[in-house]
């Protein structure tokens, strides 16, 4: 199942400068999400992360991944935000990451459901990969709420 970015932000409600995927090329419902996200030298926090050696934060990293894995849950239960839910990051544990992002990078996100939700709330192993090369690994927390 592929998404552009169009469908995407039906399922996201994260707009510019934060929304961190650009395109869904794998899903399998209730199971796993590949997605990617180009990492482009205009993104407006290379501006001061560092300006003479541009590096993404970790933490949008994660976050980028976080939003993968909510486009598999909003999926899944084939649920919207313009249905009156959301999808909130709520905590990651054993998140390591093992090689920098830099602009021209294009980051590849996967996610895959660990167990079943419990009180609304999914958790995720997730990775960021770059050509191969693990950037990023981790287990994601969100809560499906609604609005």
């Amino acid at each position: 199942m592929v998404m552009d970015i169009n469908e995407i932000k039906e399922y996201l409600p994260h707009r510019y400068p934060f929304l961190l995927v650009d395109r869904v090329v794998e899903m399998e419902l209730g199971q796993s999400v590949v997605a990617y996200k180009n990492v482009s030298v205009n993104e407006p926090f290379f501006n001061g992360h560092f300006p003479h050696h541009p590096v993404m934060p970790g933490v949008l990293i994660i976050e980028a991944m976080a939003q993968a894995a909510g486009i598999l849950g909003f999926k899944t239960m084939d649920k919207k935000p313009a249905d009156g839910s959301i999808y909130y990051f709520v905590g990651s544990d054993k998140v390591r990451f093992k090689r920098p992002v830099i602009p021209g990078d294009q980051l590849k996100l996967e996610a895959s459901v660990i167990g079943k939700p419990r009180r609304g709330i999914w958790r995720f192993e997730c990775k960021a990969t770059v050509d191969g090369e693990l950037a990023c690994e981790g287990t994601i927390l969100c809560a499906e709420r609604a609005l």
